[in-house]
């Protein structure tokens, strides 16, 4: 019978959608973490009978005709890029993006990534580079003998040195933006990569061009809605055992089927 068929498909929606849930609660303190969704589209029909075709009894038309549902199929799993609360932590290196737009990072490979992450911090070297060691695009060093680190809503760092009354510039932090965000791939470690869904970037001053603007001192907290994600669980589980019933209730079909023969 197609419905057991059917039914495997739905049980194989409803799993995927518990993994993704899964991941979402997973990350529900991870720094700038955007929610996924799972997204599902019906499969193909089966056409015993096309509507509008013509019954060779007398010539009408039939109005609806019999379309056969063959299941579900996965299409997307998109990413919500709905902004979280920005947290306030005092670190002089912790940067929260209010608005749009991901900082540029240079992985080992030469290859570029981008990050909405702003837990910066600096190397051995006094380079401002992530959590995992990434330096920031473009390169910005910090002198060892430099005090009281200063970034503007625009992203210019100002250090202060002994004997000198003004602060010095040391260099600016961008952001990139993309016309198409859930197009970019994610890297896992807060990294994304451009695709050629996400189109190319496009990099601009903060505040400038539709781009946020940097927070010293803050971190964005992951968007994720804990009750929103277990009542989608709920709704998973209960469309799992649904599918599943059908499956047992056509079991019993055939079996019923069997004796009679």
């Amino acid at each position: 019978m197609r419905a057991l068929r059917i039914a495997a498909t739905g049980m194989s929606a409803q799993q995927m959608r518990v993994e993704v849930i899964s991941n979402n609660l997973a990350n529900m303190n991870t720094t700038a973490y955007n929610p996924r969704r799972a997204e599902f589209a019906d499969l193909h029909y089966q056409q015993v009978t096309r509507a509008g075709s013509i019954t060779a009894g007398d010539g009408t038309v039939v109005p609806t005709g019999v379309q056969l549902g063959l299941g579900v199929r996965p299409t997307a799993v998109s990413m919500n890029v709905s902004q979280g609360s920005l947290a306030q932590t005092g670190g002089e290196l912790d940067l929260a993006i209010d608005g749009k737009g991901y900082i540029e990072v240079s992985l080992p490979n030469g290859t570029s990534a981008y990050t909405r992450d702003g837990a910066l911090k600096r190397s051995a070297q006094g380079q401002i580079v992530t959590s995992d060691g990434y330096p920031v695009v473009p390169e910005i060093t910090i002198p060892p003998d430099a005090r009281n680190i200063t970034i503007s809503d625009t992203g210019e760092v100002y250090a202060s040195f002994g004997g000198q009354p003004d602060p010095q510039l040391l260099g600016q932090i961008t952001l990139n933006g993309f016309t198409n965000e859930k197009g970019l791939e994610a890297l896992g470690s807060n990294l994304f990569a451009e695709t050629n869904a996400s189109g190319p970037p496009f990099t601009g001053v903060a505040g400038e061009n539709g781009l946020g603007n940097f927070r010293q001192g803050y971190l964005e907290n992951s968007s994720v809605d804990a009750v929103r994600e277990i009542t989608e669980l709920i709704e998973a589980q209960r469309g799992y055992e649904l599918n599943a019933k059908v499956i047992t209730a056509t079991d019993q079909m055939l079996g019923a089927t069997t004796q009679i023969r």
